[in-house]
């Protein structure tokens, strides 16, 4: 009778051990009420951040050591991220001032649709007007994208396969005759396959799968990190160099390049159905998930091989467009790799609420996340926050919400 006591005794304690161990696991999730608190504080920072810039100026960072806050016009690459986090906002909680305000900003930012000089009007267009009819469609909206999906494809070279990302100059390495591809312009292509899906015109598509073709074919190293910038020969598509522009050396793993690359798999599998960039976006995921550098809070450091780590910068915005990309893989994955991703993606979503990376309210100048590094190398925008760090972290935060749904 006593063995059978002792029996029962032990088997309750592992129950309950097992349980309460199963039950702080569940408790470091954030909670629904944080998500919607930190929204709150969100739209609150936003709309103070708002009351500091004239019409035709966009927030950029913030430098707290002498108060000053730097804007751009609309032609800087960021230009879409305010009002696309002012938009998400509304759409979080239901803050109809805050996409008033974006609607004012867009006003002015529609101009950029003829912009054939950069890259970058994925960034600029389809996080602003793409967020706004994607909400409520509107004809409006739609030309804009339109026109911003032709200018965009005009910088596509058939030769290379590829959409031209800086143009020629000394500070990229390029020369006349050569083609510069940026791992970051994998995430205009969500323009192109918007256009397309819109139109029924196969170009834009056909575009858009080339240049995803041709960057996982040139960017990418054998364990998956990628290079920030590869230089083509415009005449025979031929590869002339690979270098690593705003990471630490060559050959290292820039934080926000692997985010970028993540992220633009991720995305370029959702809207194409093909395998092979499902599994591309699971290697890259898993190179920055077992990486030895990386942090115990999951925070990358500006460069997975940084020199004087750990005594090195963090970056923010990488962390939060890897969370935010992890999220929706999580959703395109099975099995063990699809709960292996969202719980790295809580992981990072949760480090990202402590008051290590997220400002309180009247801080950080109006933003929301701190530590961001632009480019490091150019000593830009190093330890501060950035418009794309905010947007794509209020992005991880709804999807997150919608996991929970």
């Amino acid at each position: 009778m006593k063995i059978k006591l002792l029996l029962f005794l032990f088997t309750l304690s592992v129950f309950v051990g097992c349980n309460s161990e199963s039950a702080t696991q569940q408790d470091s999730s954030p909670s629904i009420s944080t998500i919607d608190s930190t929204l709150e504080l969100a739209a609150k920072q936003y709309e103070y951040l708002g009351s500091q810039i004239e019409p035709g100026e966009y927030p950029k960072t913030y430098y707290d050591e002498r108060d000053e806050l730097e804007t751009s016009g609309s032609g800087w690459w960021c230009s879409g991220f305010y009002p696309g986090t002012l938009l998400y906002l509304d759409e979080a909680i239901d803050a109809p001032h805050l996409r008033k305000r974006a609607m004012e900003v867009m006003k002015d930012l529609k101009k950029e649709q003829y912009n054939t000089s950069t890259h970058d009007l994925g960034f600029m267009m389809y996080c602003s007007f793409g967020n706004a009819n994607r909400q409520q469609e509107n004809e409006q909206y739609e030309e804009i994208l339109m026109n911003s999906a032709k200018s965009l494809a005009t910088r596509y070279q058939d030769t290379v396969k590829a959409i031209r990302s800086w143009d020629n100059a000394s500070w990229n390495k390029g020369e006349e005759g050569d083609l510069v591809v940026i791992i970051d312009n994998m995430m205009n292509l969500e323009l192109l396959f918007w256009a397309t899906e819109h139109s029924g015109d196969s170009t834009y598509y056909d575009i858009a799968v080339n240049h995803a073709n041709t960057t996982m074919e040139n960017h990418f190293r054998p364990d998956y990190s990628s290079y920030h910038e590869v230089i083509y020969k415009e005449n025979d598509g031929s590869v002339k160099a690979r270098i690593t522009n705003q990471g630490a050396a060559d050959e290292s793993a820039w934080a926000r390049g692997q985010a970028w690359g993540l992220y633009g798999y991720v995305m370029t599998y959702r809207e194409t159905g093909d395998e092979k960039y499902l599994e591309q976006a699971q290697n890259i995921a898993d190179f920055v998930l077992s990486h030895p550098n990386l942090p115990e809070d999951k925070i990358p450091y500006w460069d997975f091989n940084a020199p004087n780590i750990p005594d090195t910068y963090r970056d923010a915005s990488a962390g939060a467009i890897i969370a935010s990309a992890l999220f929706e893989l999580s959703t395109l994955s099975e099995g063990e790799k699809a709960e292996y991703y969202y719980e790295n993606a809580v992981d990072m979503l949760s480090s990202l609420l402590t008051p290590k990376y997220l400002a309180e309210e009247g801080e950080n100048g109006g933003f929301l996340l701190k530590h961001g590094v632009g480019s490091l190398p150019g000593n830009s925008e190093v330890d501060v926050p950035l418009t794309y760090g905010d947007y794509y972290f209020v992005e991880a935060m709804m999807r997150y919400k919608d996991s929970k749904k």
